[in-house]
């Protein structure tokens, strides 16, 4: 196998300054539902990049589950690995990589948790199964084996639909907000159009295109 003979010929889409408007928020919900009624395949997964203690980038994926107020929410354990490198550092990076619409989107922002009320609202909005997944899971720890995990899952599953299952403390959501954003469509012969929006001391955007 060669992969540097691996291309693809960008040509579905162009972007340029008018169209993006001057709120780049309000761009990236009309792109984000664009990629929904497209049907591409997980719309709402980003990568969330974190840093840990020693400097290191760590990447991974999750669900975006919210817009609103500049801010991008997701929820997970506050235990786990990315969260205990949130607390300790809250600048972190979001991806978002539409294939079938050849577009890509690129966030920089702080992070900080979302209230308590709304964390109870959406834990109790999941079906059941993940409610109880998220109770049951040591998230990042090690484990012995995918038993333990099972048996403690099937021990409350087992209690029987009426048996209340209410938000454990060390899961919630996450807000990004953002400071940066970056729009990018593929375009024939790499000539990639992006732009980039920065907010400024005073809340205002500054809008500028960047070569590919």
């Amino acid at each position: 196998m060669n992969l540097s003979d691996i291309r693809l010929n960008y040509a579905k889409g162009a972007l340029n300054e008018q169209s993006v408007g001057n709120d780049p928020f309000e761009f990236f919900g009309q792109w984000l539902q664009q990629a929904i009624t497209s049907l591409v395949s997980e719309p709402t997964a980003m990568v969330l990049s974190t840093v840990d203690k020693d400097g290191r980038p760590v990447s991974r994926v999750v669900l975006l589950k919210e817009l609103k107020d500049n801010a991008l929410v997701f929820f997970t354990n506050y235990h786990s690995a990315k969260g205990r490198q949130m607390e300790l550092n809250p600048k972190v990076a979001a991806l978002f990589f539409w294939h079938e619409l050849e577009r890509q989107v690129r966030i920089n922002g702080i992070v900080s948790k979302i209230p308590e009320s709304e964390s109870d609202a959406y834990f109790n909005s999941r079906p059941r199964e993940s409610r109880i997944g998220a109770i049951i899971s040591p998230q990042s720890q090690p484990i012995e084996n995918r038993e333990v995990m099972e048996n403690d899952f099937n021990e409350i599953m087992n209690r029987g639909a009426d048996y209340p299952i209410q938000r454990p403390k060390h899961w919630g959501g996450y807000a990004i907000t953002i400071e940066e954003i970056e729009f990018w469509q593929g375009r024939p012969g790499r000539l990639h159009d992006r732009i980039r929006f920065r907010q400024q001391k005073d809340g205002s955007w500054m809008k500028e295109r960047l070569a590919p």
